[in-house]
């Protein structure tokens, strides 16, 4: 798993996001190569108290497509109702994600598109920048050209950080969601030699069990 983590980690990293700070670089690492880890303890948690690999490959397709749909990624965890944000909580993909999408997003510039600016005039005898000075000062957005008087160009989002933020991830939580994820391997391994040994090891029988309940 480490092998293939730093593999994948080679095959993409730099081509698409590019070098970045030596910290950012070795906790994208550290994160992909856990990932692969935690799908093969996820693996061994599933198998173990499971008769056949057929039966144990659909339920960790199931577990695994719940695991993405209450990640906080495709509905932000605000958006999640009742029982769902619980999900939300407990789900080993909401840590893994936030780190690894926080690290390597944080502080990138965004580049809205043409579609994606909002564009208005500005009052007579004033550019953008002097009609939305005010308002820039907190904007989360940023202003294309300043001194422009008509077709002011405003993108909504500044950087990857007020984007990540809807979906409630932080840099600031890197390293915390980093530790989460080692303790749902931990717990994967622990519980699959468990399951191993009572289903596996453990030879139970009715008579055996009737006879410890009157002793």
């Amino acid at each position: 798993m480490i092998i293939t983590g730093i593999l994948s980690y080679a095959s993409y990293y730099y081509a698409v996001i590019g070098i970045q700070s030596s910290e950012r670089q070795v906790l994208v690492l550290l994160f992909v190569i856990q990932l692969f880890i935690f799908a093969s303890s996820f693996a061994h948690l599933t198998i173990a108290a499971i008769p056949d690999a057929q039966t144990a490959g659909g339920i960790v397709t199931l577990l695994m497509l719940m695991m993405t749909m209450f990640s906080g990624v495709l509905q932000a965890p605000q958006a999640l109702p009742g029982f769902w944000i619980f999900m939300y909580r407990v789900n080993p993909f909401t840590y893994w994600i936030g780190g690894i999408g926080g690290t390597q997003l944080h502080d990138r510039q965004v580049e809205c598109s043409t579609s994606e600016m909002s564009i208005f005039d500005a009052p007579a005898g004033q550019t953008c920048g002097q009609y939305l000075e005010s308002y820039l000062a907190d904007a989360p957005g940023y202003l294309l050209d300043a001194n422009a008087t008509e077709n002011c160009e405003y993108c909504s989002i500044r950087n990857g950080d007020i984007f990540l933020a809807g979906s409630k991830i932080f840099w600031s939580e890197r390293w915390r969601n980093f530790g989460i994820m080692w303790a749902f391997i931990i717990f994967n391994f622990f519980a699959a030699i468990m399951l191993y040994y009572v289903f596996r090891v453990k030879k139970w029988s009715f008579a055996g069990i009737k006879k410890a309940k009157k002793t």
